[in-house]
Formats: C-alpha cells, structure tokens, sequence
C-alpha cells in the first residue's frame, strides 16, 4: 500500500490520550482504490485516535459526497455520505481481524494503514440501489428503457413512464380475457 502512505498511523509514536488526523478524499483517492462502483467523490474523514496504553480507539467521521452511477439511466449521480464507524486496534504477533471492528497490528510494525477502512466505510453506506430523485434520471436514457424493458411501477421515473392499463387499447393476455368471461 505505498499509493497510500499518507494514512499510515503511526501507533507506538503516539502519545496517551487523543490524536487527530484528518485526511481529504478526493477523487485521486477512489482512482487509487481502484472500484467499480465508486470512482469520484469530494469527502472529509477526521480520525480521533485515542491511547490507552496499549490499545487505540479509531474514530472515524467520514462526511462529503460520492459519484455513483444511477442504476436506473447510467448517469453519474451524487450520493451523499455522512457516517461515524470505530475501530478498536491492539498489538499481537501478527497482523490479524478479531471480529467486525477489532483489528490486531504486528508490534514490530507499530502503525496502521488506515486508507482501506475509510474505504470499506464509505462503500458500506453507498445504499445498494441508487438511482436519481424522481424525475432527475436522464430522459433520453429513460425512454429507452421504457421502450425495451417490462414496466416496474416502482422503477418509474415519470408519469409518462406509467403504462395505461384502464384503457381498452392497451394489449392484455388472453388468459386473463378467458378469466374475465368466468364472472
């Protein structure tokens, strides 16, 4: 992780008591992490470390916006990140993950590199379906869809979107004209 030097935690230097950092992420940072779904963003996170002995506590306020592509019309799209998350980080032999949110550093190493977890707790709260607010999905690319896929009622971006099934016009399956005649 040398792309990433930047956010190395040098555990052992540090003092008893609370150690802040905090560090910008732009869109070099996601160009570094290199994944699919988030590649741009503009976002703060501030990490408070706080020594106690030998164990630290990691907290992490992670606030700013990413660039994901709405499922629905492809279009970049922002998304909105505002999450604190905490790590708990001790010294063993070797480099290892007790649970969800304790983390074991070698001693001899002595720091933490902490871009992955800032990483890891940006993407957990990217909702898995995102798509544009009502109305804001790109037309061209919307008329398309509508034009090749089955209608999703809770997919639809607008009300022209909305297939008229009260009209006489519109086409219906014969089975169910077979089932109208059993009434």
């Amino acid at each position: 992780m040398g792309k990433f030097s930047e956010y190395i935690v040098p555990l052992r230097g540090l003092k008893d008591g609370v150690s802040v950092f905090e560090y910008k992420l732009t869109n070099d940072f996601f160009a570094k992490i290199d994944d699919a779904d988030i590649q741009k963003g503009n976002l703060t996170a501030v990490l408070e470390v706080k020594k106690t002995g030998e164990t630290f506590e990691l907290n992490f306020d992670i606030n700013g916006i990413t660039i994901v592509a709405c499922d629905r019309c492809l279009d970049d799209m922002e998304q909105p990140i505002a999450t604190k998350e905490k790590l708990y980080v001790k010294f063993g032999k070797e480099f290892s993950e007790e649970g969800t949110n304790v983390i074991v550093v070698p001693f001899d190493e002595g720091e933490i590199n902490v871009a992955w977890f800032i990483f890891e707790f940006i993407a957990l709260n990217v909702p898995i379906k995102h798509v544009h607010l009502f109305g804001k999905c790109n037309k061209e690319m919307t008329t398309k869809l509508k034009s090749v896929a089955a209608y999703d009622k809770e997919d639809a971006d607008t009300d022209e979107a909305t297939p008229d099934f009260d009209s006489e016009e519109s086409e219906t399956d014969p089975r169910w004209d077979k089932l109208k005649e059993l009434i």
